[in-house]
């Protein structure tokens, strides 16, 4: 994504290190909400194709409103635009939508962007933890309210979730096989009947009383992750798979999309520190190209490669880019930044396994080497800082 593009740059607010999406995005929103005037699924802010186009972008194209008004729609989501039309189309169909995939493959970012395209908000959340409870998916109470008064709905402390249940929402579950099996089943019934019984309003007079069943408003539904990779997960149960339809984040199959992602990404972060970010963009495709090697097991030239434990994600070659920019631009001794790569390449491998040190070497003595014999100045140069690894 750039943030240069119109409606990409706001500033943060003061005290947020982060802009949600549907606050940095606003203009955008706004926009795409009087471009389309289609028809919407109930509850939504914009039409399914105005959704597709905030998440995927206009490719550098304006749009223009009925009014006369032009705007560029930034890509925010480096992937294939098929996945995400079939995520909308779920979502259209009020049916719970899974993203799986390796870690770092920005599911978790899909997920806020249709959230905020959808509904206008992306902070009604459940992070699932081995700790998550069920009352963290259903409901809780004011217990002091609760003393004084008794059960009512004033008393009820909804979950997200349930929040998003009465407001014809989108609720998020991060991580949702980390969960334990009898907190994410409690899931099955409420995306089968899209209701939720709260026995302790039962016979309450008021709108909240009756049989005490909180009813599903139109346009109610869920997304859910959950990473492949993952160890010591709980399988969910086939009820609750049935409740879902199950989209595929992968890495980004393009190089140079890959590239632009991680140099737009360091450049942000580096931005909000008041940092240029500085790394020559040969320096930053050997990052990207190194990291894709070590991702699929093999180079682009064909050789085969050991591939290390840890999960080479793009999200990981954004943070190694954002480090070596931040030595640049806060520790410059005159170094060259490309000497820096190894150390932080070594830092990032070892993460799961002390023996992806060694993996690491093997790619040093293979495609690192090859491409140095082949003439290759930048490869030359990392290959005489292979010392630098140990």
């Amino acid at each position: 994504m750039d943030v240069t593009e119109a409606g990409a740059g706001a500033a943060a607010r003061p005290g947020r290190q982060l802009e949600l999406p549907e606050d940095r995005y606003a203009a955008e929103l706004a926009f795409l909400e009087s471009y389309d005037r289609g028809p919407r699924p109930p509850s939504w802010r914009l039409t399914p194709r105005a959704v597709v186009l905030f998440v995927c972008g206009t490719d550098g194209g304006p749009l223009r409103a009925p009014g006369g008004e032009e705007l560029v729609i930034s890509r925010k989501f480096v992937g294939d635009r098929a996945l995400v039309e079939r995520c909308v189309v779920t979502l259209a169909g009020e049916r719970g939508l899974l993203l799986v995939g390796e870690p770092g493959t920005a599911k978790s970012m899909l997920s806020e962007l249709l959230s905020a395209a959808v509904c206008g908000t992306s902070t009604l959340t459940v992070q699932g933890t081995a700790g998550t409870t069920e009352d963290q998916l259903r409901y809780g109470w004011n217990y002091a309210m609760l003393l004084a008064k008794g059960p009512s709905r004033e008393a009820l402390v909804p979950s997200p979730v349930l929040t998003a249940m009465t407001r014809g929402a989108v609720a998020r579950i991060e991580e949702i096989t980390r969960c334990l099996p009898e907190v994410q089943d409690s899931l099955v019934s409420l995306l089968s009947e899209r209701r939720m019984s709260v026995p302790e309003l039962a016979g309450v007079e008021g709108p909240e009383g009756g049989d005490g069943t909180m009813h599903a408003v139109p346009g109610f539904t869920l997304i859910a992750t959950a990473n492949l990779r993952d160890k010591g997960v709980s399988e969910m149960s086939a009820a609750l798979k049935r409740r879902f339809n199950f989209e595929t984040v992968g890495p980004i199959d393009d190089i140079d999309a890959e590239t632009a992602l991680v140099r737009s990404q360091a450049t942000a972060a580096l931005s909000r520190g008041g940092a240029v970010f500085s790394v020559d963009d040969t320096v930053l495709q050997a990052l990207v190209t190194a990291f894709r090697d070590l991702r699929t097991g093999r180079s682009a030239e064909g050789w085969e490669i050991e591939r290390p434990s840890t999960v080479m994600s793009t999200a990981e070659a954004v943070h190694v880019a954002t480090s070596m920019a931040l030595g640049a631009a806060y520790l410059s001794d005159g170094r060259d930044v490309v000497r820096t790569l190894p150390g932080h390449l070594l830092g990032t491998v070892r993460k799961d396994d002390p023996a992806d040190h060694a993996r690491l070497l093997g790619y040093w003595d293979g495609p690192v080497r090859r491409r140095a014999e082949a003439g290759a100045p930048l490869w030359r140069t990392l290959w005489e800082l292979r010392h630098e690894l140990g």
